[in-house]
């Protein structure tokens, strides 16, 4: 039974690798569940200990919310409107349903969708173009950071397995 969780595990942390590209799947909350499972297991050598558990979590939640703002910001923080925010989120949608040039498609996705956005309400194209480019850059860092958190749980999982 112990082999099955460690395998079921490893099958959760790569979910949440996957999820961390995948907007439709939440890679941290996903990898984060790998951790509380080793309570299953029988040897108590394997189970982590509540403080890394809380501070995990926390991180966890802190990402994911920040996940979500970081392209707005982004978006925002480049001189965008609340019609390139809206762009950004469609596009990326858009380009999750249709991955027409694979995975790159998703990295694209913000970035026309803010573009496009900001052009439909009659804005310049170079406010539009640095929206674009705003909303890409929040997007790209909401990815490594969640990235970096799996991975770190990833770590932490290896870690309490097999060391």
């Amino acid at each position: 039974m112990d082999i099955v969780l460690i395998i079921v595990c490893i099958a959760i942390l790569i979910v949440g690798l996957v999820g961390c590209i995948v907007p439709a799947l939440p890679g941290p909350p996903v990898g984060y569940i790998a951790l509380p499972l080793l309570y299953l297991h029988s040897s108590e050598a394997f189970h982590p200990d509540t403080q890394t558990l809380l501070i995990y979590g926390v991180v966890v939640i802190l990402i994911t919310v920040l996940d979500y703002y970081l392209p707005i910001w982004g978006t925002k923080k480049f001189g965008g409107t609340k019609a390139g925010k809206t762009g950004s989120i469609v596009g990326l949608i858009l380009a999750f349903i249709f991955p027409i040039f694979g995975p790159f498609t998703i990295l694209v996705g913000p970035f026309v969708g803010a573009i496009a956005g900001e052009l439909m309400t009659g804005q310049d194209s170079n406010v539009a173009l640095r929206s674009g480019i705003g909303s890409f850059l929040g997007f790209v860092a909401g990815t490594l950071l969640k990235l970096g958190v799996v991975v770190m749980i990833t770590v932490q999982f290896v870690k309490l397995v097999w060391f």
